[in-house]
């Protein structure tokens, strides 16, 4: 089997559309097809039933479509394996970042990344942690930097931590829960918030503080821009529960004399890929001791 016509299948599973994988892969339509079907001729099975304009696997495709991905990565990790022998740091460094993280975690490592190997291009995606934990599974990116899961639910992808992260509620100066000496997770939950998204890891710490007291929660917004629930803290429309690092003159941390609440930032790599030598060399320095 081809490979180039294993990625093209891919490409149309995942689109449903022959056109939008040509997109995808800057390749015409009729070259998709052609791809196809040498790989159905190969195979002698047919791997999609085309009806009208909408396209859907077979149940071969199916069968082949997890394989696939598992072939191809196979080829990758072996091209990797063999670059890697030559110790030079060069090439494509796929990875995955959140907003937050790359504002406020990466700057200087980055700096240091880009004058250390200027042979290295970094394709970097700034994306919801969650998102970067699936890449790192289907092996669409080689680093995640990000929000660890509190529970490691896939043994596949290896995390370590990096760097605490410690959580605290906030409101601005002149919110009515600024005015109230230790506010309770009661007081709190009687005024409107501001969260990340429903599926976070840092949405599920905080829910479940209030979930365990019967407390239901008044979301005023979600946005997985931190630095937007940031600033509805500050003009006073809701409370939430944001980074240390976030505190500042015009919030105020009113966090309840009983909570703690840390979250872990680190970078997440697939088990079963081999890293390479611009990956192990980023992770270096996002590992070694600071300089004094």
């Amino acid at each position: 089997m081809d490979s180039q016509n294993l990625i093209a299948f891919l490409a149309v599973a995942e689109t449903g559309s022959f056109s939008l994988a040509g997109d995808k892969l800057h390749l015409t339509q009729p070259a998709v097809s052609k791809r196809i079907a040498q790989l159905e001729g190969q195979l002698d099975v047919r791997l999609f039933d085309r009806i009208g304009r909408s396209v859907t696997l077979t149940e071969a495709g199916q069968v082949l479509m997890e394989r696939a991905r598992l072939i191809l990565q196979d080829i990758d990790d072996t091209r990797q394996a063999l670059s890697n022998l030559s110790g030079e740091i060069s090439g494509r460094l796929r990875m995955a970042t959140s907003h937050h993280i790359g504002l406020h975690r990466l700057p200087e490592v980055l700096k240091a990344f880009s004058l250390n190997y200027p042979g290295v291009s970094l394709d970097i995606q700034f994306v919801d942690s969650e998102w970067a934990y699936s890449a790192v599974q289907r092996g669409d990116i080689e680093l995640g930097i990000v929000t660890l899961a509190p529970q490691r639910n896939d043994e596949r992808v290896i995390s370590e931590p990096v760097w605490d992260d410690p959580l605290i509620f906030m409101v601005a100066r002149d919110h009515p829960l600024a005015r109230i000496r230790q506010p309770s997770l009661t007081d709190i939950s009687a005024y409107p918030g501001v969260f990340p998204g429903e599926n976070t890891f840092t949405k599920k710490i905080v829910t479940g503080y209030f979930q365990q007291l019967g407390l239901s929660l008044d979301v005023l917004m979600e946005s997985n821009y931190l630095e937007t629930l940031k600033m509805m803290v500050s003009i006073g429309l809701a409370w939430s529960v944001l980074p240390a690092t976030m505190l500042s003159d015009d919030v105020q941390d009113i966090t309840p004399k009983q909570i703690r609440i840390n979250r872990q930032l680190g970078y997440i790599h697939h088990r079963d890929r081999t890293l390479s030598n611009a990956g192990q060399a980023l992770i270096n320095l996002l590992t070694e001791p600071p300089k004094p």
